[in-house]
């Protein structure tokens, strides 16, 4: 590896999850914040967990019924 090219490498760098967990990983971020981890993503708990942002699920919803409404026209 050149010297001097490479950013700083974290071995204990924290993670933060929107759920409460932090754990620690090796990266080049020291500090991290994420909105799913292992511990609360669906696909590692089996319960579905719908994280909505701005509204989007409600503006879908909206959508997909008026589609319905339509297409029983």
């Amino acid at each position: 590896m050149k010297k001097d090219i490479h950013p700083k490498y974290y071995k204990k760098a924290k993670v933060h999850c929107v759920c409460g967990a932090t754990f620690e990983i090796g990266s080049t971020q020291e500090h991290i914040e994420t909105e799913i981890c292992v511990k609360c993503h669906p696909l590692f708990t089996g319960k579905e967990k719908i994280i909505d942002t701005a509204g989007r699920v409600e503006k879908f919803k909206k959508r997909l019924e008026k589609k319905r409404k339509d297409a029983k026209k």
